[in-house]
């Protein structure tokens, strides 16, 4: 019974209708590794069932397919449906890509469990007349022609139309060492890809992913003696490697990603204590000589100063276990996890994070909720 109802299935498929036709309307004659590019179909469907037109890849080398959905705009009968790919690879193929007509009626869902092939060929008339096959459309894909790029020795492996920081800050890690965190936007790049040569340490502490626009906040940690971070990237409009330069001045202003990383200057603090004293001093003196109450109070101001500055940081206890991140960002980087519970200074808050100054005096940022309750 199923045999028959294959059957009739297989000789109804033979007479499926051709309603999509595709053409390339967008195809790049060259790439270069790394970077993102489009194609476009022109897909013309004699239906009007434009809402249910879908594609199928197969066969495709070098590539990375980014939206299985694709751009869609309108034209009368026509679609303009865009893709976009990452190439992978020095030698790369567009996929051959299908369109069909998605019906949800399809005879796959038959059932033929009943034992009638009157019932069966019943069903399969019915279900044929409210669901119509549509023809299957291939067209076959192309070889690319790829670039790849003998880079200059401070490359960044960010490959874009548009590459451009936004802001930064830099600031002390520790007495060996710098902390650059800069914002960048690019256009038509794969940000993760994104790596430096000769830097203590870096990564990823946020990014927004995009084929079109991206947006990416990376961190460095450099040695003191740099004075001048530069790098640089490809630009596909001008088809030459751009320079990117950060100066490197410390800044004892907040860092983009929220807050400070550098710890208090304890130096200053003993300075200003030290002027303040002096000053509170002399009004003392010159209240005793003239003897008016004015002076007095003029008195209490710098004391007042004085006395703030020297009011020891405050202690907090953090859980053993608990990873201190290097910046107070969700899913930051986790530069250590205490063995057993501390005792730590408290240099800041931002929102869930509390800064601390570690026994080697680096600073890291625990979360709220890995302080120790009592």
């Amino acid at each position: 019974m199923k045999f028959l109802l294959l059957s009739l299935i297989l000789v109804a498929s033979l007479f499926a209708q051709k309603v999509l036709y595709l053409n390339y309307k967008d195809v790049p004659q060259r790439v270069v590794k790394g970077e993102i590019f489009s194609i476009t179909l022109k897909t013309l469907s004699v239906v009007k069932e434009y809402d249910k037109v879908h594609y199928s890849f197969a066969n495709q080398k070098g590539l990375k397919l980014l939206n299985e959905d694709p751009q869609r705009d309108f034209d009368g009968k026509y679609l303009y449906d865009k893709f976009y790919f990452l190439t992978t690879a020095s030698k790369a193929r567009t996929p051959d890509i299908t369109a069909y007509i998605e019906n949800n009626n399809s005879l796959e869902n038959i059932d033929v469990s009943e034992d009638s092939p009157v019932f069966q060929f019943n069903i399969f008339q019915k279900q044929t007349e409210q669901a119509p096959q549509y023809e299957k459309t291939t067209i076959a894909g192309k070889r690319l022609n790829v670039i790849t790029l003998n880079p200059i020795h401070n490359f960044s492996n960010i490959v874009a139309k548009s590459f451009e920081i936004i802001d930064y800050r830099t600031t002390s890690f520790d007495q060996k060492h710098n902390i650059i965190v800069f914002i960048a936007k690019a256009n038509n790049a794969n940000l993760k890809v994104m790596h430096f040569e000769n830097v203590y340490k870096q990564g990823i502490e946020s990014i927004t992913d995009s084929y079109l626009d991206s947006k990416i906040t990376y961190f460095l940690i450099v040695d003191k003696k740099i004075e001048n971070f530069s790098f640089s990237y490809f630009n596909l409009l001008k088809n030459k490697f751009e320079s990117i330069n950060i100066p490197i001045v410390v800044d004892d202003d907040s860092v983009v990603t929220q807050s400070d990383l550098k710890p208090k200057d304890q130096s200053r603090n003993k300075l200003k204590a030290t002027i303040a004293l002096t000053i509170a001093i002399a009004i003392t003196v010159f209240a005793l000589y003239r003897r008016k109450i004015i002076y007095i109070i003029l008195f209490v101001v710098p004391l007042s100063y004085f006395i703030w500055l020297n009011i020891p940081s405050e202690e907090i206890c953090i859980k053993k276990g608990t990873k201190i991140h290097l910046l107070p960002v969700k899913n930051g980087t986790i530069f250590e996890t205490t063995n057993n519970r501390y005792f730590l200074l408290k240099e800041g808050k931002v929102r869930d994070f509390t800064k601390v100054r570690l026994y080697n005096d680096m600073i890291g940022w625990v979360k709220d909720e890995d302080i120790c309750k009592n």
